[in-house]
């Protein structure tokens, strides 16, 4: 039974998964991953069988706790574990899988996702169902278990994955890596980088900061990162908390089509980085999804919207607080260029197909700027912040978004939000507040990447 409608084949509604440990030996020259991963977890609905996605790697063997012997059959998308007997809802399991092979990107209406070797290591972009080409998962974003990653490989490498650093051990010519993600993190967000990258630290007035990145890439690095504290401050100080312990960014030395946001991770490409700050947008857009997308998630990917309207918005917003153009001028720019675009969207239920559409991107966004231009800036960042304390390391959907709004606020907004959410026309923009002057030549509208 499907788990969520826009990934019918990904993830198995009758279980949830509480924790993932995954002890992974992976030798980059051959491209070759051994794994063997622990699942704990809990029945939501009485079932005979438990069923994992995994993708291009072949299990081996499969323990059920408690079993002396466990039948399994896997296809090419689905380990399937038949039980000796029915489990009831709410019984908890713990199923170790044995498996390896040669991981590789799967195709999708999305394009190729999951593991990608570059040119010189790896990295995983898993968004929205990539996870089970490096291991067996219930690939679903509702499902936000922690995890520990023990991952070896030839000592020349640097090795990132989500969480806390634990451990790192060399012995001969290779080195293990452990790391510990104790908050609830759902399997896209789950990440693994491996290159030649030198590591820095750096203060962020809060979280840890860490800079992953080739050497070669260091000054432009420095240059197009130097604001991340401020940036961090700026966010801190409109959306709350920084909600996690730690902020880690990762260059690869590869061009990437998009930058990609992992849970404390954000990556960068060699393209998204020119020492001039170009392209800073994209900094702070990965930056704003540590709070919306990772923290907040999304409990169905109909609502990604959430995710991606937020990162964008807190792009317009990070433009006004660091002198740019303000977030009211941005709007202004993006509502014409969107004006001439198709009006065939629904931005609370856009479709598998068009969920990565960069209108749902900036129609987000401007949704946020109408509810702001309607309740006035001390309400909407209120609403902001309540929104990241409410939900976080949970998962919500955009009715309980506008519950929350309708319930801090003393103007109607559920007609406002239907407009931009459920209808395609796109609405115009609300008058801005008295004595708020609306610029007559704001900027081009950039394009977006992710």
């Amino acid at each position: 039974m499907s788990a969520d409608a826009y990934t019918p084949q990904s993830g198995d509604a009758g279980i949830r998964v509480d924790h993932y440990e995954l002890t992974l030996d992976y030798r980059v020259s051959t491209n070759r991953l051994t794994g063997t991963a622990v699942i704990r977890g809990r029945t939501v609905l009485p079932t005979r069988a438990l069923s994992f996605d995994l993708v291009g790697l072949r299990a081996s063997k499969v323990t059920l706790a408690g079993s002396r012997t466990t039948s399994f059959h896997q296809s090419d998308r689905k380990l399937r574990i038949t039980l000796p007997a029915a489990l009831p809802a709410g019984k908890s399991f713990e199923v170790t899988v044995a498996y390896a092979g040669a991981p590789r990107p799967r195709r999708s209406r999305w394009g190729t996702i999951g593991w990608e070797e570059l040119a010189d290591g790896v990295l995983t972009a898993s968004q929205p169902t990539g996870a089970p080409t490096w291991f067996p998962c219930n690939d679903v974003p509702a499902d936000k278990p922690t995890s520990r990653v023990t991952f070896t490989t030839d000592r020349a490498y640097t090795v990132v994955a989500g969480g806390l650093r634990t451990r790192r051990a060399t012995q001969g010519g290779k080195t293990t890596w452990t790391y510990e993600q104790n908050a609830p993190t759902p399997t896209y967000l789950m990440t693994l980088q491996v290159g030649r990258y030198t590591e820095e630290t750096v203060a962020l007035g809060g979280p840890r900061g860490r800079l992953i990145y080739p050497p070669a890439l260091a000054a432009r690095v420095h240059s197009d990162f130097a604001d991340l504290r401020g940036m961090v401050a700026v966010f801190v100080e409109l959306f709350g908390p920084y909600p996690l312990d730690e902020y880690a960014v990762v260059v690869t030395a590869d061009d990437l089509e998009i930058p990609l946001e992992a849970q404390g991770i954000g990556v960068f490409g060699a393209n998204h980085i020119d020492g001039s700050g170009s392209l800073e947008r994209l900094v702070a857009h990965e930056l704003a999804h540590q709070w919306f997308g990772n923290s907040v998630g999304v409990a169905r990917w109909q609502d990604i919207w959430l995710n991606e309207g937020f990162a964008c918005y807190a792009e317009w917003l990070w433009s006004e607080r660091s002198g740019g153009p303000t977030a009211d001028q941005k709007a202004v720019a993006h509502h014409a260029r969107l004006r001439a675009l198709p009006q065939d969207l629904v931005l609370s239920d856009p479709g598998p197909d068009l969920m990565f559409d960069d209108r749902v991107y900036k129609r987000g966004a401007l949704a946020l700027h109408a509810l702001r231009l309607t309740l006035g800036d001390d309400a909407f960042f209120t609403l902001l912040r309540t929104w990241a304390r409410t939900y976080r390391a949970a998962t919500a959907t955009t009715a309980d978004l506008i519950a929350l709004a309708e319930d801090m606020a003393d103007a109607p907004i559920a007609a406002l939000m239907h407009a931009w959410l459920d209808l395609p026309a796109l609405p115009a923009l609300p008058r801005p507040p008295a004595g708020v002057r609306r610029d007559a030549a704001p900027p081009p509208p950039e394009p977006s990447l992710h």
